[in-house]
């Protein structure tokens, strides 16, 4: 049985506008802003971001894995994440692989206002 009286069905004066409606995201930047948000989505590749961003230079990824204390194996998963997301680059210096911030990623984060 319904209880809910016409008073509680209906809405308050000026409630309910009309919404802006916007132009969906190209598929391709709308992929792009999905892997970014998944990649900023766990707290660890966070603070690997953070702590790749505050380094002047390349960071070798043996100082990663002694600084948060996982496996190679794992840090090299939160890197490729970063990576794909378009935050990172990671190339060899001899046998190392070290990582920094990307140059087009503080582009791609500041590009983030457009969708709020």
């Amino acid at each position: 049985m319904n209880t809910r009286t016409a008073s509680a069905r209906s809405r308050p004066a000026g409630c309910c506008r009309s919404i802006k409606t916007l132009a969906p995201l190209p598929e391709k930047q709308s992929k792009r802003y999905q892997r970014l948000f998944k990649a900023l989505g766990d707290p660890t590749r966070m603070e690997i971001l953070r702590m790749i961003a505050a380094q002047e230079n390349p960071l070798c990824v043996c100082d990663l894995v002694t600084h948060f204390n996982l496996s190679q194996s794992t840090i090299s998963h939160h890197l490729k994440s970063l990576r794909d997301a378009g935050l990172l680059t990671v190339s060899r210096a001899g046998i190392w692989s070290v990582c920094e911030i990307d140059p087009q990623a503080r582009s791609l984060l500041a590009d983030v206002p457009v969708l709020i």
